[in-house]
Parts: C-alpha cells; sequence; structure tokens
C-alpha cells in the first residue's frame, strides 16, 4: 500500500517527535557520550586502517555475491544445513513459513535482525498462526508496544525505565518498580519459558564465511545463543550482502562494528556456527538449520556504479548516533525500517519511492555521517542521488523547479537580488533585517531575524575596494558566494583589508555565479552541472594561484562536488579538477599563505566561542587554521564540545523543516551561552545568517561573527583599519 502522506503530514510527525522530551533527552546524553566512547576505543588501533580493510572486504564481495553463495551452499549443505535463496522479501517469508509448516513449529523466538524487520517477518509468520515471541530485550519491549525499532543497535533507546515498568506490569500481571536491573530479571524470567517451548528460532548474521559454511553473530545479550541453540528448528535470514569469502575478510568487520556501534572494542558476545549438531542422542532430535540469504534489490544494487556502496554498511547504527536530525526525533520519525542517514538511501531501494519521497529531503547535508561512518560510504552523496534519482520519477517539487530555473540563468538570479533591495523596502525596518515576513512565503522562518539585501552588492563596489599591488608575489581569484555577495558584502571588504601589504593580487571574476549547492541539495543534479560549468567558464583556473572563498559551503561544494559532477566530461575533467585543487578557504589562505603575524593585532581581545561550519570541517577537513587565527588575533579562545555540531541551516533546510532547524540552532545557542563568551565566530555566511539571525530574535548577549569580521575587529590602529568601516 502506497504511502500517500504529504510534506506537511510528515512534518507533523517531526513536530510530534520534537515534543517528546524523553526521547530527546536519551538520544541528547547517547549521542553525547557517544562521541568520547568511540574515541577511545579506537584509540588502540588506526582507524583508517580499518575503515580501508572493511571496504577493501566489502566491494570484494559486491561484485561476487552469486559465485560466493554457489560457494556457501555447497559447503554449508555438506555439513547439514539446508540453504536457500529468496528473491524478495515476500518469497522470503513464503519460504520460512514452509520450514515452520514442514517441521509442526508453532512457537517461535526471534532475536533482532533488520533484515527480518524489512520483510517484516513477524507480521507474516503472526497472519499464519505461529506465536513469535522477540527475544532481546529492547525488541521484547517494542513487541510488547506494537512499535517497531527506534535504532538499529539500541531498538527502545526512545522507552523511559517508567514506560518499561507499567509495561511489565501489565505483562505479568503484578506491579513492577523502576528499578533497571529488577526489570531486566523480570524479563529473563519471562523470556526464559519462551526459550523452554519454542519449536523454532530464528536470527539473522553479521557474517556469511562462504569457505567454511559459517554464519558469525555480534550481540551484547546472550539470548541469540538460546534461541539458536534450544529450539530444534534454527532458520538464519541474511541479506546476500553479508557474505565474504574467508574469515580474513570478516575480522576488519568485528573489529569495527562494536567500536563503531556502542564504543565497545568487543561486543560481549561473538557466535559462529558451522554445520548442524550431530551430537543428539536420536536422529529425530537432530538439530535443523536452514539459512535463508534475501536479495530483495541487493544484486541489482551490487552493480550499480553509484549505489552499490551501500551494501558496504555493517548496521553498526552510527550515522544515526552522529546525525543532528536523529538526535532530536529519533528513528520513528527519521526512518522507515532501516533509520538515520543510511535509512534515507536504503528506504528506496527496499520499500519504494513513496515511503521515501520526503524522507530523503531531510538531510542537513552536514557529512557527519559520512565522518563517523566505518565502512567508508559517502552517505550524503548517496542522500543527493536518491533525491535525483525520485524526482526524476514523476515528482518534481515547485520549489525545485524555481530554483533550477533561476540558478542556472546567472543574469536573471543577479537581476532578481538587484531588484530585491527595492522590493524589500515595505518589510525592512531601520536596521540590517526585515522588519517581518511575507506569511505565505516565509512565515515559518520566524525562529530567526533574516538579513536585508544589501544596498550596494559586493561586484558593485568592486572597482573601489579593489586593492591595487605593483609588484605581486600571489594571485588569487575570490568566489564570493551569493549570501557574501548581495547580503554580507562586508566580509569580503574586511577579508582584502586583511591582505593589505601582503602583495596579494585579487581578481573578482564578475560572471561567477551561484555554486550550484542549493540545487544539488535539492536533487537538481542537471541543474548543478549547468552551473558548475559555467562557473568553470567565468573562472579559469591556470589564470590563478589559487581561488579562495569565505564560504565554507561554497568551498566544499566546488571541490568536492565539481569534479563528481564534471569530471567525467570529455575535455572538461582535466579543467575541474585543476579549478578544484585551487579552492581554499579564507581562514587557511590567511593562516597558510597570507601569514598574518600577531603584531597586526591587539594584544588582548573579548572572549569567543567558535563554531566550526559543517563544510569546512568535515568538507574541506579544515580544523585548526581557524582556531589558530583566533588566538593569533588576541581572542581569549573558550572551546566547547559541540563546536561541530551543526548550526542547522542546511541551505534549503531550513525550509522544508523549520521546526527541526529552529530547535538544532537554538540548542547551539543555547551552549554557547553558557560559556558566558562576548562572541561566536563562525567561517561561512550560511551559519552567520542562521546564528546571528536566530541571536538577534532571541535576544542573545553575544555578537556573532564571520572570521573575517573577527579579524578585522582585532587589528591594531597602526595597521591602518579604515576607520568608521
Amino acid at each position: 500500500m502506497q504511502d500517500a502522506r504529504t510534506l506537511h503530514e510528515y512534518r507533523k510527525e517531526l513536530k510530534t517527535a520534537l515534543k517528546y522530551d524523553f526521547q530527546r533527552k536519551a538520544l541528547e546524553n547517547f549521542t553525547t557520550a557517544y562521541r568520547g566512547s568511540r574515541e577511545k576505543a579506537f584509540s588502540d588501533c588506526d582507524l583508517d586502517f580499518v575503515i580501508e580493510a572493511i571496504k577493501e572486504a566489502k566491494d570484494n564481495s559486491l561484485s561476487r555475491f552469486e559465485e560466493l553463495y554457489k560457494q556457501f551452499k555447497a559447503k554449508a549443505e555438506a555439513l547439514g544445513i539446508k540453504v536457500h535463496l529468496a528473491h524478495s522479501d515476500r518469497e522470503a517469508n513464503e519460504i520460512i513459513s514452509t520450514i515452520a509448516a514442514e517441521n509442526d513449529c508453532q512457537r517461535v523466538v526471534k532475536t533482532k535482525s533488520m533484515t527480518a524487520e524489512e520483510v517484516k517477518l513477524s507480521d507474516f509468520l503472526q497472519d499464519k498462526g505461529l506465536e513469535i515471541t522477540e527475544c532481546d530485550l529492547g525488541e521484547w519491549i517494542i513487541q510488547l508496544r506494537r512499535e517497531v525499532p527506534s535504532h538499529m543497535v539500541l531498538p527502545a533507546i526512545h522507552v523511559s525505565k517508567e514506560q518499561v515498568s507499567r509495561l511489565f506490569s501489565e505483562v505479568t500481571g503484578h506491579e513492577q518498580t523502576t528499578d533497571i536491573q529488577s526489570l531486566v530479571k523480570v524479563a529473563r524470567r519471562e523470556l526464559r519459558q519462551k526459550f523452554i517451548e519454542a519449536d523454532m528460532g530464528i536470527s539473522g548474521a553479521n557474517f556469511v564465511i562462504a569457505e567454511t559454511g559459517t554464519l558469525g553473530m555480534v550481540t551484547n545479550e546472550g539470548n541469540l545463543r538460546l534461541a539458536t541453540t534450544l529450539p530444534r528448528v534454527h532458520v538464519a535470514l541474511v541479506g546476500i550482502d553479508k557474505l565474504v569469502p574467508t574469515l580474513k575478510e570478516a575480522l576488519p568487520i568485528l573489529k569495527g562494528l562494536p567500536r563503531n556501534a556502542t564504543g565497545q572494542s568487543i561486543s560481549s558476545y561473538v557466535t559462529w556456527i558451522t554445520g548442524a549438531n550431530e551430537c543428539r542422542a536420536a536422529p529425530e532430535d537432530r538439530k535443523i538449520i536452514h539459512v535463508v540469504l534475501i536479495d530483495n534489490g541487493r544484486l541489482a544494487l551490487a552493480r550499480d556504479p553509484v549505489f552499490s556502496q551501500a551494501l558496504r554498511c555493517v548496521r553498526c547504527g552510527a550515522c544515526a548516533n552522529v546525525c543532528p536530525v536523529y538526535r532530536l526525533v529519533g528513528g520513528h520519525a527519521y526512518g522507515h525500517v532501516y533509520i538515520g542517514p543510511i535509512g534515507l538511501i536504503l528506504t528506496y531501494f527496499f520499500h519504494g519511492r513513496e515511503k521515501d519521497r520526503f524522507l530523503a529531503q531531510n538531510c542537513l547535508n552536514c557529512q557527519a555521517c559520512k565522518a563517523v561512518c566505518v565502512s567508508g560510504i559517502d552517505l550524503p552523496r548517496l542522500i543527493k542521488e536518491v533525491q535525483a534519482v525520485i524526482q526524476s520519477d514523476d515528482f518534481r517539487p515547485a520549489l525545485n523547479i524555481g530554483l533550477a530555473h533561476v540558478l542556472t540563468r546567472r543574469r536573471l538570479f543577479h537581476s532578481l537580488l538587484w531588484s530585491g533591495k527595492y522590493l524589500q523596502k515595505p518589510v525592512r525596518g531601520r536596521s540590517a533585517y526585515l522588519r517581518h515576513l511575507p506569511r505565505f512565503l516565509l512565515g515559518d522562518q520566524d525562529f530567526k531575524a533574516l538579513p536585508a539585501l544589501a544596498a550596494k552588492p559586493f561586484r558593485d563596489s568592486w572597482p573601489e575596494v579593489k586593492p591595487g599591488v605593483e609588484a605581486p608575489q600571489y594571485r588569487i581569484a575570490l568566489f564570493s558566494g551569493c549570501l557574501q555577495d548581495f547580503v554580507y558584502p562586508e566580509q569580503l571588504e574586511r577579508f582584502l583589508e586583511l591582505l593589505q601589504g601582503r602583495n596579494i593580487e585579487v581578481e573578482f571574476p564578475k560572471e561567477q555565479g551561484c555554486c550550484g549547492l542549493p540545487v544539488l541539495m535539492v536533487g537538481e543534479k542537471e541543474a548543478a552541472l549547468r552551473i558548475a560549468l559555467h562557473n568553470l567558464r567565468a573562472v579559469d583556473p591556470s589564470k590563478y594561484d589559487a581561488i579562495v572563498t569565505l564560504c565554507a559551503s561554497c568551498g566544499s561544494h566546488l571541490k568536492e562536488n565539481y569534479p563528481y559532477l564534471a569530471g567525467n566530461l570529455p575535455g572538461i575533467g582535466v579543467k575541474v579538477q585543476q579549478f578544484a585543487d585551487k579552492i581554499m578557504d579564507a581562514s587557511s589562505f590567511l593562516r597558510n599563505v597570507a601569514r598574518l603575524e600577531a603584531d597586526r593585532f591587539s594584544d588582548s581581545g573579548p572572549s569567543t566561542a567558535y563554531h566550526a561550519p559543517c563544510h569546512l570541517c568535515r568538507g574541506l577537513g579544515v580544523r585548526s587554521e581557524p582556531r589558530e587565527l583566533l588566538t593569533l588575533a588576541g581572542y581569549d579562545y573558550v572551546r566547547n564540545d559541540e563546536e561541530e555540531t551543526c548550526c542547522g541551516l542546511g541551505g534549503t533546510y531550513s525550509m522544508k523543516f523549520p521546526e527541526v532547524s529552529a530547535t538544532i540552532v537554538h540548542n547551539k545557542l543555547d551552549r554557547i551561552q553558557d560559556l558566558g563568551v562576548d562572541c561566536l565566530v563562525t567561517d561561512c555566511p550560511g551559519c552567520i545568517m542562521q546564528l546571528r539571525g536566530t541571536a538577534e530574535k532571541e535576544k542573545r548577549k553575544f555578537k556573532v561573527l564571520h572570521m573575517a569580521e573577527a579579524l578585522w575587529a582585532q587589528l591594531s590602529p597602526s595597521d591602518g583599519r579604515k576607520s568608521g568601516s
């Protein structure tokens, strides 16, 4: 049945999730503690080596699934295990139902398995009259609540101990306390009888080793061993993507999975099953084991040149652990069966476009998921690709059509912005902000004060502010980005003043347009390519030593996505790579090329916190330079643990999901205020708009400055800072 919900209805789900205080607190506590636990867990090994080893192992298997399946089937069946290949979810369920009927199984215990959730196995078997009991503690809780998992590793993280107490009181008929250890004992007592009575145990598996016919399972509860040994029939339902050639390929996954999932060096239980148990007293008591390997689109996905890497996923759930959206709304509002960033991709392939239609749009592109993925999956790129695929069917929002039409036509776009300074007069106040917003257009954005368009764009001021350099040692092109050109031109002007006396020639190619990230973010890949080709013509990399931008989002997009969009075009590939190689963020340029000296700045300055834009710290990998500049300029720099947490803007994201965006930035500003600093500095005009606009609306006591503004403000008077600027 198709999910016909609208974006408005999906937003209502998000609003409801945001109001669930316990879930938000639980996720906040877990995700905050997770960072430190993961870092400690990987401290004894080379993380990059582990990631590369897992990528190699998984990619090696991707092209060999059919070969590995035949090898595993032959070896396992020689050891007494019956192996099946199910091409669809329905076929997998039918096979398992038939196994139950042939072996007169009525009572089933089932361990945690995302693949079983994918095919809705429990519902299918219950409809056939079987009694199904989830035997992992978290899964049993959500089964009793008639819910689905809200996390791949911690399925009941959203449920409070008070709720569990009431639930267990109903199940047992006796009043239960809220003591967690007591509740665990209740579950153990209730479930133990289910193991004894069960005819069939159903599990998943983390590894399927072709060479030896072995199943490998990683758990933190001993229930899996009970479920796979006590019942006379054991069925393992496993995605064909879990096939690996040998134990050697499984070991790096075993090393990375628990560390990345929960910050453990190793899980409590690692179970290997090779062959059926032939040691029972009578033939009729011998263990019956079936392995059902499911395709359900995986073989086709493995052959896809773009999306095949999604099959590297080891189901650790780490991408959700670091996702700002998941952290607020949980898995029920941020997934269908598979949750978090990987769920935004897999939902389309396993459950269809309608299930993923709005879910795939719920991405900030903060790249935290990519940075934490132990399998090296480029999750943000695949999410954007899924958006493009969904739209290529028969669904293309009006916002996308409008953005693509305007942003691919530079003259039209800039004319609209230039005209906007006159059209905004009815809603502009005396300050630099719009006094109020048109409700039918931007009413949901009233959590922040939106900046007015500048009276004079930077490109119109260029002839006046262009620095004169007689004998330049370095030549750069300034890529402004839309916001700094038409909204915050003073940031670019401050940057130019910081370069005084550096013998650096600066050019501003007037034909440059939008970088194209906004259209790529909404899945308009063709429009993004057109914009990239335009900017490649407008800014010839061969003429410059560097192409510098003060916008982290522009910089990351130009450097990472331009080669991806245009790198394979005949005659363009070399030029686009030259272009990308010369992209440099302003902080790195000022620190490493212009080499600003401390004696240009005042000795002491106000206290400041720093917000690291997602596309700077993760997209461009720049971390030390901005912080070094703040110290160099005399600021009392106060570090905080949330410096690299997204501000919630995400380009057009804040327009589609304003409630989530507002909550993220509000929480961010609360943490900054708790530090008691005088200002907050960042390197991206988008972050400035989000952070400064919300701080203005909420009457926060600290200033929000771009790095160029912050450095300029600390220049000593003797350095020649322009007065009154």
